[in-house]
């Protein structure tokens, strides 16, 4: 069975529109934060150097769906689980719920690249220290 991450975020003021009600755009920082707090939870980083090499996972595509409003103040859980491992290629799925109740599910799939500061990213495949770490939490069918 897979392993899941389970966090909590609470929607700050600032997140928040003039009816208090969280803005669409503040689901995809959220969506991120909880990314990269289940990265740090397993010990890496979304920008490490292995074997000299700077490397990160820039987005290649976000989404999210709204279930129902959350506003200001809310504790919403996140809970995010890995749908898919790629050779180079990460997708998570992200289900943000309030007491049990839906209010979002986002989906991300980022890209394991090599960062260069002269250069665009160029992917590469996925180190096997974070293959070790990660594949406990994909989702199996």
């Amino acid at each position: 069975m897979s392993q899941v991450y389970i966090t909590q975020r609470m929607v700050e003021f600032a997140d928040t529109d003039m009816a208090g009600i969280m803005h669409f755009a503040s689901f995809f920082h959220y969506m991120e934060s909880v990314e990269h707090e289940f990265i740090r939870s397993l010990g890496m980083s979304v920008y490490s150097q292995i074997n000299g090499q700077s490397i990160s996972f820039p987005r290649v595509s976000a989404k999210c769906e709204f279930k129902s409003p959350a506003k200001c103040e809310d504790v919403l859980d996140a809970r995010l689980i890995l749908t898919r491992i790629g050779r180079s290629s990460l997708s998570y799925q992200i289900d943000f719920s309030r007491m049990g109740q839906p209010v979002a599910v986002g989906e991300v799939t980022c890209v394991c690249c090599h960062i260069y500061h002269d250069r665009p990213p160029e992917s590469t495949p996925l180190p096997d220290e974070f293959l070790e770490v990660l594949t406990p939490f994909l989702v199996t069918t």
